[in-house]
C-alpha cells in the first residue's frame, strides 16, 4: 500500500504524556470533537444519522455483521440494516460501502450465516462486502470501525451484529433486546467513541490499510467533507488529540505490532490515585502483575474493575472464566490496604432481590485518574496482545475542563451502574475521598454492582494449563512448528529463483529481496 506510514508527528501533551508514539502508539490525529456513545442503542441511533450524510465512501470493519438487525428498533417501521444500506447507494450514486468481516465472525457467532451467501446487499455493485480470511491460526480479525468519507469515525467495542443493542436501563424484560429471529439475550453494556477531523482520517488510513491487507485493493480517498457531530455523544471534548494504538499478529513475514497491550501496562503503571476499568475479559497474567504490584505500595492507587460474572460456552467459562478468578484472586492477595474491587452489575428481574440478571460487560475501557482515557477493541486476556487485530484509542486531557469531563463520565458510568443519578455518586466519591468506600457506600440497592465470589480467597493464581490453546498471546505455535520445513524450503526455492536470474542478468550473485506478497 502506498500511503501507510510510519508513526508521526509528536503527541503535543509533552514528555509527561502516558502515550509514546512509536512506542505505545502508531498515530495521533486532533479531533475537533471526540465524545462517547454510551450503551448500542446510543451508538446505533448516532450511527443511523451519521450514514445519512455520507457522500462518497463508507468503511465498516468488525468482528461480526448481520444486515438483518435493526439500528432504531424502537421505530418499529424502522428499515433491517441491509435495507438501509441499500437506500443510501440507490439514493446517491456517487456513494460505496465497504464491508469488510472477520471470515469465522458469522460462523462462531452463529448471528448471520445468511450473509455467507449471495443476498440483494452482497450484490449491488456499490456494496462491497468481503470476508476477510488473512489472520492468524486460531486469531480472529477483532477491530470495529466505521468511517464515513474520512469525516467522522467510530471506534470502541460495538460490532453492528446482533446482541448488541441495549439502552442504559438494561431493563431485564426490554422487549425490543432481541435478535432478528426472535431470540431474547441479557442486558449487555457496552461503549463506543465518535471524532471527527484529523482524527477520523487516521481511521480511515487503518482502515483502508485493513481493506488493502484483505483484497489487494487499494481504495482512494474521497474529497474532502464535513459532516455535523453526532447529538447523542456524551462528554465530548473539543481540539483533542486522539492516539491510535493496534494489535497486529506476525504473519506473512509481518512484524507484530503491540501498542494495545503496552499502552495498557504503560498507563496502568503511571496511575496515581485511581485505575477504573470496564472489560469483558480479566484474564491476563501480565496484567494482573502489575496491578498487583501498584496494589502492594503504601502509597498506590484504587483499583475498580467491573467485567462479565458468567462466560459463555465451556472452554470459554473453564479457562477465561477460570483464570478471570485466578487473576483477582491474585489482586486480592495482594492487596494490604484495601484498594481492590472487583465487580459484576446486575439489573433486577422481578423487582425483588430474590431474582436478578446480570449484565453483560462488553466494554473495553481504561481510565487513568482523570487524566487519561482509552477505549476500544482490545480485551484484559492473552489473544488481544498479540493473536488478534485489535484497535484502541486514547486521550489524554489537558485543563481542568477535560479533567472534569473524565471525571463526570466515570460518574456517569458509575450511576448507570448503580441505578443511581451522576451526582449522587459524585458526591459519595468527594465525601468519602474514596472511589471504592464511595462504591461501598453506595452499592445498596436491588441494582447495582455485586462482588465476585469470596471464597476464591487461598486458590490458585497461575494461569489454566488450556490457556495457550483457548487463549494464546500469538499465532498458535504447534502449527507454526508444522509448517517451518514448508517454510524453509519455499525460501530457499525463492533465493535459488533470484540467484539464477542475477546470474542471467549479469548481476553477480547480488540478489533483491521480494517484497510482502
Amino acid at each position: 500500500m502506498q500511503h501507510f506510514e510510519t508513526a508521526i508527528g509528536r503527541h503535543r501533551n509533552g514528555a509527561d504524556s502516558i502515550v509514546r508514539l512509536g512506542h505505545n502508539a502508531w498515530k495521533s490525529g486532533v479531533a475537533s470533537n471526540a465524545g462517547f456513545l454510551i450503551d448500542g442503542a446510543n451508538y446505533y441511533a448516532a450511527l443511523t444519522t451519521a450514514l445519512r450524510q455520507a457522500q462518497e465512501q463508507v468503511f465498516i470493519i468488525g468482528w461480526d455483521f448481520n444486515p438483518d438487525i435493526r439500528l432504531t428498533p424502537e421505530d418499529h417501521s424502522s428499515p433491517t440494516l441491509g435495507e438501509f444500506l441499500l437506500s443510501l447507494v440507490e439514493s446517491n450514486s456517487r456513494l460505496s460501502i465497504h464491508i469488510l468481516v472477520w471470515a469465522m465472525g458469522p460462523i462462531y457467532s452463529g448471528k448471520s450465516l445468511r450473509m455467507l451467501g449471495k443476498t440483494e446487499l452482497s450484490s449491488h455493485p456499490r456494496i462491497d462486502l468481503r470476508l476477510d480470511t488473512r489472520h492468524a491460526v486460531r486469531g480472529s480479525h477483532h477491530q470495529k470501525m466505521v468511517v464515513i468519507d474520512d469525516a467522522l469515525a467510530f471506534i470502541g467495542g460495538i460490532d453492528l451484529t446482533a446482541k448488541r443493542w441495549d439502552t442504559p436501563e438494561h431493563r431485564a424484560d426490554h422487549p425490543l433486546r432481541q435478535t432478528p429471529k426472535g431470540e431474547r439475550y441479557e442486558p449487555v453494556h457496552d461503549l463506543q467513541m465518535a471524532m471527527d477531523g484529523e482524527a477520523a482520517e487516521v481511521t480511515a488510513e487503518i482502515a483502508r490499510r485493513r481493506w488493502w491487507q484483505a483484497t489487494g485493493e487499494d481504495l482512494v480517498r474521497p474529497r474532502c467533507y464535513s459532516h455535523s457531530f453526532p447529538k447523542f455523544a456524551r462528554h465530548v471534548f473539543s481540539d483533542c488529540e486522539v492516539a491510535f494504538a493496534r494489535t497486529e499478529p506476525a504473519i506473512r513475514r509481518g512484524a507484530s505490532v503491540r501498542e494495545t497491550s503496552q499502552l495498557t501496562l504503560d498507563c496502568f503503571a503511571r496511575a496515581r490515585k485511581l485505575i477504573y476499568i470496564e472489560s469483558q475479559y480479566f484474564a491476563s497474567k501480565q496484567v494482573a502483575d502489575v496491578l498487583a504490584k501498584r496494589l502492594q505500595e503504601p502509597d498506590g492507587p484504587e483499583i475498580v474493575l467491573i467485567t462479565t460474572l458468567n462466560s459463555h460456552g465451556y472452554l470459554e467459562r473453564k479457562v477465561l472464566g477460570e483464570n478471570r478468578d485466578r487473576m483477582i484472586r491474585k489482586l486480592r492477595q495482594a492487596d494490604r490496604f484495601g484498594r481492590f474491587r472487583a465487580l459484576y452489575p446486575i439489573v433486577p428481574a422481578d423487582g425483588s432481590e430474590k431474582r436478578h440478571e446480570e449484565v453483560l460487560v462488553h466494554a473495553k475501557l481504561i481510565m487513568i485518574d482523570d487524566r487519561f482515557i482509552r477505549v476500544g477493541s482490545s480485551n484484559l486476556n492473552h489473544r488481544s496482545i498479540g493473536l488478534d487485530t485489535e484497535l484502541d484509542v486514547a486521550i489524554e486531557t489537558r485543563d481542568d475542563g477535560e479533567r472534569q469531563a473524565l471525571t463526570n463520565m466515570r460518574n456517569c458510568l458509575l450511576a448507570e451502574h448503580l441505578g443511581l443519578d451522576s451526582a449522587a455518586v459524585a458526591a459519595a466519591y468527594q465525601s468519602a475521598n474514596s472511589l471504592v468506600h464511595a462504591l461501598d457506600n453506595l452499592n445498596i440497592g436491588l441494582r447495582g454492582l455485586r462482588s465476585f465470589p469470596a471464597e476464591q480467597g487461598n486458590g490458585k493464581t497461575d494461569l489454566h494449563f488450556l490457556t495457550g490453546l483457548v487463549d494464546p498471546r500469538e499465532p498458535w505455535w504447534p502449527l507454526h512448528l508444522l509448517l517451518a520445513p514448508y517454510a524453509l524450503v519455499k525460501r530457499a526455492k525463492r533465493a535459488a529463483i533470484s540467484k539464477a536470474a542475477a546470474k542471467q542478468d549479469g548481476r553477480g550473485g547480488n540478489t533483491l529481496s521480494a517484497g510482502n506478497p
